[in-house]
């Protein structure tokens, strides 16, 4: 599966009419086809995540599920960047690597260079990457070439350089304000994903205000009303407010929801991910199968939404446990 918007459409379009049912209801609402999770015996030992801040919390959460369930188990977990994943894995301190966006090819060769095969991505959450601005601020919507001109010193987009809200269209107060822009630094999936999709691989500005983490960068934005930034929906608080965003200048604002996610309409929809080490010729380890498994049953998407991102739909659910190969497709 790939991380883009298309991929996740195709996805809906492809397999069935839940996306189209469920997807209408709440956030909240999790794909009634998704598997209870079954626990079972001989499951204990230790586990290392290493890789996205975006789903650090996540991550977390899910830990202390599984945990709940086999008391024997210990999971730590440590959320730098997506970038710390493939090293992570390869140098095998970690048998989970997190990542907000797909492994770049040389990952993949550095990976493959030791052990003779690729390391498996597994599906474990959709995000609607957003675009978010102080609570209080007057502006509900931006094309991304607006968002190009914001953010990026290359405008690969055509637009002009945007440094005041007024540039982008807001009136009144705001319109003469500098526009105070926060981002993620270059060890964040989450960078590298805004910087291909939205600025469409061009350059950041050089003022933007680079930040360890996403919860940094929203906490930048709530503090002040002529901010912008760009996080996982996940870390939504309620000092902000998620922008529409229009793929073209003069189309349709899309708000940053999961049906908007799943119909292929949200420009900035997206798969996260957990990478694994699991040779094509055997099974993996029960204790890393189980924790995937659990990951991407009905609890464990329980989960993931009461962290504010996206539960997969059942046939990616499945598809990702199918690709640990250590239970069958029921």
């Amino acid at each position: 599966m790939n991380s883009t918007l298309k991929s996740l459409s195709l996805l809906v379009f492809a397999t069935s009419v839940l996306s189209a049912q469920d997807a209408s209801k709440s956030k909240s609402t999790v794909d009634a086809g998704l598997l209870d999770y079954a626990v079972t015996s001989g499951v204990s030992g230790n586990l290392n995540s290493v890789g996205s801040d975006t789903l650090n919390n996540l991550m977390t959460f899910w830990a202390e599920g599984f945990k709940a369930k086999y008391p024997n188990v210990n999971i730590q977990i440590e959320g730098k960047g997506s970038s710390t994943a493939p090293t992570a894995l390869t140098s095998g301190s970690a048998q989970l690597g997190p990542m907000s966006r797909e492994m770049k090819s040389s990952e993949v060769a550095g990976f493959s260079g030791k052990f003779g095969y690729k390391p498996t991505k597994i599906a474990v959450a959709i995000d609607a990457l957003a675009v978010f601005v102080h609570k209080d601020n007057s502006v509900n919507g931006l094309s991304l070439a607006q968002v190009d001109s914001i953010f990026s010193s290359t405008r690969k987009r055509g637009g002009q350089a945007a440094d005041t809200w007024g540039a982008v269209g807001a009136k009144g107060d705001l319109a003469g304000k500098t526009i105070s822009v926060f981002g993620r630094n270059s060890a964040s999936g989450t960078y590298g994903f805004f910087k291909e999709k939205a600025l469409s691989n061009g350059d950041y500005k050089g003022s933007v205000k680079e930040q360890a983490g996403s919860s940094a960068v929203v906490q930048g934005v709530a503090s002040d009303l002529s901010a912008v930034g760009y996080s996982g929906i996940g870390y939504k608080t309620s000092g902000v407010k998620a922008l529409a965003l229009a793929a073209k200048d003069g189309g349709s604002f899309v708000e940053a929801n999961y049906e908007n996610c799943l119909n292929g309409t949200y420009p900035l929809a997206r798969y996260l991910y957990v990478y694994v080490n699991k040779s094509p010729n055997k099974d993996m380890d029960k204790l890393t199968s189980e924790f995937i498994t659990y990951v991407v049953s009905k609890q464990g998407q329980e989960i993931t939404v009461k962290d504010g991102y996206y539960p997969l739909p059942a046939d990616a659910a499945n598809e990702s446990r199918i690709s640990l190969k250590y239970y069958s497709a029921e």
